[in-house]
């Protein structure tokens, strides 16, 4: 990973030891300057969270070469397929970043981010906070995504649809795409384009995909969902497992 140029690395253990901030050096160097320092233009900035392999981001990077996109999670061992991918396609506008989400202000400036891509992430059901629909991770989401900056969930997890569409019931966001079935209509062609390599046997095995759009409208105050919610029953494949053609 350290051979890559389009990659940044910076965990938990860089930046803080003790509860206190120890290593500063990311967030200087780019926090607030991704497009003049690595990207080279004045376009959108997408960040996919929870990149995995980086499928997506590199996807939506070839699809769309007038926006910037930065892949976003703290396992490398998958992100360096995507890199690796972008390196040797010649992709100037997909960049990684490993490190954990919970400290994504620490990379980005205020209004730097337009658009956040997150596409079947954990659904985290033992935790809220650690879901990255929560009203934890909106609190941070808005101190870097420009205002009515759009939001964007993939997922085959019924429990986190189930979550979020709570979580946007009791927080006033502008909701733009709801559907528990993305491809029982065209509705949502943007959200169709790309199918990641999980998303594949999501479907091989015959689940629906959900997908939600909002806004970021900046709040002050938020409130967290209370209800309860029917955990998911099955299980994800291994990882070797490939899906059919």
């Amino acid at each position: 990973m350290e051979t890559f140029d389009n990659v940044f690395q910076c965990g938990a253990q860089a930046l803080y030891e003790n509860g206190q901030r120890v290593n500063d050096r990311i967030e200087n160097e780019m926090a607030g300057h991704w497009r003049e320092k690595f990207f080279h233009n004045d376009h959108p900035i997408v960040l996919e969270l929870g990149c995995g392999r980086g499928e997506y981001t590199v996807g939506l990077a070839k699809k769309y070469p007038e926006k910037n996109f930065i892949g976003v999670d703290i396992k490398g061992a998958r992100m360096w397929a995507g890199a690796k991918q972008a390196v040797e396609e010649g992709l100037t506008n997909a960049a990684f970043l490993r490190t954990n989400i919970e400290f994504i202000t620490s990379f980005f400036a205020k209004d730097e981010v337009d658009e956040i891509w997150i596409t079947f992430c954990d659904p985290q059901m033992k935790k809220a906070t650690k879901r990255l629909t929560s009203t934890y991770f909106m609190a941070r989401y808005q101190q870097i995504v420009k205002p009515s900056g759009l939001i964007h969930l993939k997922s085959d997890s019924p429990f986190l649809y189930t979550y979020t569409v709570e979580m946007l019931r009791l927080n006033p966001y502008p909701v733009i795409a709801n559907t528990d079935d993305l491809y029982a209509s065209d509705q949502y062609p943007d959200a169709q384009a790309l199918k990641t390599h999980y998303e594949k046997q999501w479907l091989d095995r015959g689940l629906t995909i959900k997908y939600i759009a909002w806004q970021l409208t900046p709040l002050t105050h938020f409130e967290e969902p209370t209800i309860e919610i029917e955990k998911d029953s099955y299980r994800s494949y291994g990882r070797n497992y490939n899906s059919p053609e």
